[in-house]
């Protein structure tokens, strides 16, 4: 681990002004993801910003009538918040899908968004890897990539993001509230993350000053419809295969809105709305659910070890749209 100094912010402005006067300090928060970084010499920050004092700590109601969570509020107390859980299952049930009890306890919303991948060749600094030293390669493209992504990838990097909260926050069309030192701004959540292109070491479309302070959900939570379902090696602690965040609003059979977020294939969540859409006024049928499974994989490209994910990203998507509409019980 390099040496770092380290400052405790009390304020939102005042996190920002440190943050913009060092390009290469970080801030912390429950640190369950940076510090494991840092201990493996990936991630070298020169100062650390703690925030953990910050006003972010809320879950609050919106004048639209959805809910504003706080930047620091644990993914526990996420999961097992009244209003999330009554409103919002299927966020609740993908942030319990993800880690163990103890990471949730101290991992934060922000946090979240903001993990990045845990491909092998990322974390072993003897591996050339472009996303975290640009230029020297990939070298997950001709070694062991079971774990890698079939969507969205480029030459430069076949990474996938492991976040199980992220793939529900796609669903739901979350918004991601930034502050910086150009003031605040909204990121609808389709457009924080990106696909790595030839810039895999960027994992977001957050400027380097700027801060998370809350996450919005809108007012439809689908909480008569959803299923979160998630393919993994072992029952837990363990990142997806491949997972499904599936959402929708069925009425008299058919189905009204469709939602369908993918985890464990791709450089960030994969949604594709055209896809989606071939449900719009639908019933819910298995026929129906397999033929949009079949074009949300479509350009899908294995790596060797991985392409067992396609056809698994097919299976995951029809099983999870049954669950959701009914047809066929969650566990």
């Amino acid at each position: 681990m390099n040496r770092f100094s380290y400052m405790r912010a009390e304020t939102v402005r005042e996190a920002v002004e440190l943050a913009g006067k060092n390009p290469t300090a970080r801030f912390i928060g429950g640190g369950t993801n940076l510090l494991d970084l840092m201990k493996e010499n990936v991630s070298r920050p020169s100062q650390l910003i703690d925030i953990t004092r910050l006003p972010l700590k809320q879950v609050e109601d919106t004048e639209a009538g959805g809910l504003r969570i706080g930047a620091l509020v644990t993914n526990s107390e996420v999961a097992y918040h009244e209003q999330v859980e009554r409103r919002y299952p299927l966020l609740s049930k993908a942030i319990l899908a993800g880690a163990s009890a103890q990471l949730r306890n101290m991992a934060t919303t922000g946090g979240n968004l903001l993990q990045r991948t845990r491909c092998y060749y990322f974390y072993d600094v003897g591996t050339p890897c472009n996303k975290r030293e640009p230029g020297s390669g990939c070298g997950a493209k001709a070694g062991f990539n079971r774990m890698h992504a079939i969507l969205g990838t480029s030459e430069q990097c076949i990474a996938t993001h492991p976040s199980d909260m992220c793939v529900a926050l796609a669903a739901l069309e979350a918004t991601v509230h930034v502050t910086g030192k150009h003031g605040e701004r909204a990121i609808p959540f389709a457009e924080f993350h990106r696909l790595p292109g030839n810039t895999p070491h960027v994992d977001t479309n957050l400027r380097p000053d700027e801060l998370i302070t809350a996450v919005e959900l809108p007012p439809e939570g689908f909480a008569r419809h959803h299923a979160y379902l998630k393919v993994r090696d072992r029952e837990s602690y363990a990142f997806a295969l491949v997972s499904v965040a599936a959402a929708l609003v069925l009425e008299r059979g058919q189905i009204r809105t469709a939602r369908i977020a993918l985890g464990g294939v791709a450089h960030k969540p994969w949604r594709d709305l055209e896809a989606e859409a071939r449900l719009i006024g639908q019933p819910a049928t298995r026929e129906n659910f397999q033929a949009v499974a079949e074009a949300l994989v479509r350009g899908a490209k294995g790596s060797g070890h991985n392409t067992f994910k396609i056809e698994l990203a097919k299976r995951t998507v029809v099983r999870a749209l049954a669950q959701a509409s009914g047809l066929e019980e969650q566990r």
